[in-house]
């Protein structure tokens, strides 16, 4: 069984949606206990990095990654499980994966030129790094909306990058951690089959458990 942590700054209808395409039994709740009973679990997010981190429920969050179930973070969700963000002034994340999260400058280095902040529509992945998230998967476009992003180059968890006139690491993982910046019920094949595999990831853990 799925848990979509509901802190109120997540997408739950998208996401769920998806479950429901993928077949995948899910619930959606803020309850710590129900929580930490999930076979695996879901954090969506959007809006700011601040105001999530006072919402949520980080405790639980991290005492659920602990026991090495599957946990994946998408879009903010992704940003809340790296050390901390610039922003609205900088503030601590969950701390479950090493890396920080900043703003997109909005013009490129040494120029005048600017760009468009957010970045928003379809960009490829790269995919830089095996990964049981990607297992079986080719490379294919996938949809963003994010003003703030994770430094590829400075991020050893990356799985998976793109490029918006900086490296954006864009699938994450270490152990049973996992993020994707983007939003996969969105992106269509590939962002589908992100999410099959990481239903397979949790439904393979279970069966050894």
């Amino acid at each position: 069984m799925i848990g979509i942590v509901d802190y109120g700054m997540g997408n739950l209808f998208s996401v769920s949606k998806a479950l429901e395409r993928l077949n995948a039994d899910y619930f959606i709740t803020s309850d710590k206990n129900k929580l930490l009973q999930a076979d695996a679990l879901i954090l969506p997010g959007v809006g700011s990095f601040r105001d999530a981190m006072e919402l949520l429920p980080a405790e639980t969050i991290k005492e659920f990654a602990a026991t090495g179930k599957p946990l994946l973070g998408i879009c903010l969700g992704m940003q809340l499980l790296f050390e901390s963000s610039e922003e609205n002034g900088h503030t601590k994340g969950l701390g479950l994966l090493q890396g920080s999260v900043r703003r997109f400058p909005g013009k490129l280095n040494d120029s005048n030129s600017p760009y468009k902040v957010p970045h928003m529509g379809w960009n490829r992945l790269e995919f830089v790094q095996p990964s049981p998230l990607t297992e079986n998967l080719v490379e294919d476009y996938v949809y963003f909306v994010h003003s703030y992003f994770v430094n590829a180059e400075n991020s050893k968890v990356t799985i998976a990058k793109t490029n918006y006139y900086e490296e954006v690491a864009a699938v994450v993982g270490k152990d049973n951690i996992f993020g994707m910046q983007f939003h996969p019920e969105k992106s269509s094949k590939l962002g589908m089959a992100l999410l099959g595999n990481f239903l397979k990831i949790a439904s393979e853990r279970n069966a050894v458990r």
